[in-house]
């Protein structure tokens, strides 16, 4: 069984994570921290959550936290990760990082991003979380970053394309709708329900939006060169979920059966990726939300000549903790799937 610790218990992905660590069959949060609920019990923070034993929120003590769990989940402001990272990996305990903090291979695009990084001595250390890319690497590793919410749904959508050498990588446009839970639970003017609701808002454009760093370092991995993309968020007025709708051109000649047969085959055995024939529906949130998976479809617009590929996302499951739980199992030698075949919420 592993103990499970979560730093940073009160936010969108700290709840979500004792949600679905609840129903894991070899897997229970035995630590969990907050600044703001120190001595409240865990299971009148996260009410719908199955809770295993009487867990008090505490205040981080690295030492007691080891004692105490075995595995962590970091959920803290990106910047404050490093810090209580080091601190625990140190301690010879494996970590999955929810922050951006190791996701940046390079320190000085860190700095770009997010500010000087305080431990790059640290980021050779960690292995970029996304199991479809880079499973072997998990299961060897003590540390990884799990990958933004944004960043999955478009790297998901794109890898077997700019794998395959299919792109025109300088052509990539990225336009990505997401549910308000991704801009976290602290409170935000514009976040505020008369803001949001019934609204519908782009925001961080023109290569503003800290995630195009992560989504450029991975497409250019899986390309072999230099990608850049045109990042375009938007704000939707529901809960949770992204979808993305990405435009490229091709680089070679591509129709409707064979684009599909490139993500039929790159993802036939990924048990939480689901790809969508060329003749049926697109993905759409209600596909998605509650559950590990991302949907995928891709069509070609012969008029115009661009690829068009359709991801969607629950950016608190796929996107941010049910993607983290997906980790630890690789990294635990468990089954990948455990604790994390959910059925869509409908309607």
């Amino acid at each position: 069984m592993v103990r499970a610790g979560i730093i940073g218990v009160t936010g969108y992905t700290g709840l979500e994570l004792v949600r679905l660590l609840g129903r894991h069959p070899r897997a229970q949060v035995t630590y969990a921290t907050s600044l703001t609920s120190i001595g409240t019990p865990l299971k009148a923070v996260v009410p719908n959550a199955r809770i295993a034993g009487d867990i008090l929120v505490e205040a981080l003590d690295p030492d007691r936290a080891v004692e105490k769990a075995d595995f962590f989940f970091l959920c803290l402001p990106h910047g404050q990760s490093m810090e209580t990272a080091a601190s625990l990996f140190e301690r010879g305990v494996m970590v999955v990082d929810l922050s951006a903090d190791f996701r940046l291979r390079d320190p000085g695009v860190y700095a770009r991003w997010y500010g000087e990084h305080q431990r790059p001595g640290l980021l050779a250390e960690a292995v970029y979380g996304m199991p479809e890319i880079y499973r072997e690497q998990i299961r060897k590793a003590r540390l990884v970053a799990n990958p933004g919410c944004y960043p999955t749904g478009v790297i998901l959508g794109l890898a077997p394309l700019l794998k395959g050498g299919y792109l025109q990588t300088e052509s990539i446009i990225a336009d990505s709708k997401s549910g308000v839970s991704g801009a976290g639970r602290e409170p935000k003017p514009g976040l505020h329900f008369p803001e949001v609701s019934g609204n519908f808002s782009a925001y961080n454009l023109a290569g503003a939006h800290r995630h195009t760093g992560e989504i450029e370092q991975e497409l250019g991995f899986l390309a072999g060169g230099e990608v850049k993309v045109t990042f375009s968020p938007h704000l939707l007025p529901v809960a949770r979920g992204i979808l993305s709708t990405i435009y490229a051109r091709p680089s070679k000649p591509l129709d409707e059966d064979s684009i599909f047969g490139v993500y039929r085959d790159a993802y036939e055995e990924e048990p939480f990726v689901r790809v969508y024939g060329p003749k049926g529906r697109l993905p759409s949130l209600k596909d998605v939300n509650g559950t590990n998976l991302c949907a995928v479809a891709a069509r070609v617009d012969s008029r115009t000549g661009r690829v068009i590929v359709v991801s969607g996302i629950d950016n608190l499951v796929k996107g941010a903790s049910g993607q983290a739980i997906q980790n630890m199992n690789l990294m635990t030698g468990q089954e990948e799937t455990a604790g994390l075949v959910y059925d869509a919420l409908y309607p």
